[in-house]
């Protein structure tokens, strides 16, 4: 890391000494006792302009008080609810990477986002993020004896049609909550099992993103199977990269449930729904917080980023553009 690196962390801390405890005490709790790794992903975020990198975490610790992030895994989604989100939201973590980053699966084309709540799809969002951040990255920490502070992503577009402009509003909400309050935590996105519609829209996106943004993302052949083996074991690769022939990242899938890492009965899910469940008990049996009830969270979306919300434009235009008769089919 240069000097110039250096002193901006530096000048970040020293800002960091004039906020308010009840902002220093949400940090806390983001950050897990390494302040360094938060403050190097917000100035990562903001091209390592200190001015900026400071406003920009001043405002993501705001938004974590006013909406009472630092609970949020104290308030289980109600289990019919639960199910129904993950059965429409596929995501999940299927393993890690030979350097110890958790691997994030997404299902992409095959989300419906259409079974619940459109409030239960975030806060579902958010606790995922909030326990990669305060349990799955501290362990990967602690276990490898280095800081890990981000994750790969594997986002399957299987089935992603021109339907998915439905979803649009939902997922800008989404990516501005990652933007803006949980920025460079992904280290690669490997995107797989690409249709039409994503070639198209992606020649479009791609001369609008960062530089930064786009020299993490690889768009692989097929299901990618060879290309992350190099990254991943077999173990860690999400179910719908482990052949070629997979035509669904769906529950019912040739993979089992056990396996399939968007499945409620996943090993992760199972852990995520049971740590909330024991948090919140803990809070009720020890009196130290006014009782919670069972699903009780509502969080205010941030005004994304003019970028992004050009960005969402730009996909929005060429999904309603009219396809050409020979491509059709493939939509």
């Amino acid at each position: 890391m240069g000097i110039g690196n250096q002193e901006a962390i530096r000048q970040m801390q020293s800002l960091m000494e004039n906020v308010d405890e009840q902002l220093k005490n949400t940090f806390q709790n983001m950050h897990q006792g390494c302040p360094t790794g938060s403050y190097i992903q917000f100035l990562k975020a903001r091209d390592w302009n200190v001015e900026k990198a400071h406003k920009m975490l001043v405002d993501c610790l705001k938004w974590r008080v006013e909406n009472e992030i630092d609970n949020v895994l104290m308030r289980p989604i109600p289990a019919d609810m639960y199910r129904a989100v993950r059965d429409s939201q596929l995501i999940g973590i299927s393993g890690y990477t030979n350097e110890g980053l958790p691997v994030i699966a997404v299902g992409v084309g095959l989300s419906t986002h259409d079974k619940a709540p459109e409030r239960y799809y975030v806060q579902s969002h958010i606790q995922m993020n909030e326990y990669r951040d305060r349990v799955i990255l501290p362990m990967a920490t602690k276990k490898h004896g280095r800081f890990i502070g981000t994750c790969v992503k594997v986002f399957d577009m299987t089935g992603l049609k021109i339907s998915a402009l439905n979803q649009l509003r939902l997922l800008t909400a989404i990516s501005t909550i990652d933007d803006l309050n949980y920025p460079e935590k992904t280290d690669t996105y490997y995107i797989v099992n690409t249709p039409y519609v994503f070639s198209a829209c992606w020649k479009i996106v791609k001369p609008l993103l960062q530089e930064r943004t786009r020299k993490k993302i690889q768009v692989l052949q097929g299901c990618g199977r060879d290309e992350l083996l190099k990254v991943m074991d077999l173990a860690s690769l999400p179910h719908f990269c482990r052949k070629e022939s997979s035509k669904s990242s769906r529950h019912n899938n040739a993979a089992s449930t056990t396996e399939n890492c968007f499945s409620l009965d996943h090993a992760f899910h199972q852990e995520l729904y049971n740590f909330m469940k024991q948090q919140q008990a803990a809070v009720r049996d020890q009196s130290i917080a006014a009782p919670m009830r069972q699903g009780s969270f509502h969080v205010d979306i941030p005004e994304p980023d003019p970028d992004d919300a050009r960005i969402a434009r730009t996909i929005e235009t060429q999904l309603h553009r009219p396809p050409r008769r020979s491509q059709l089919n493939a939509l």
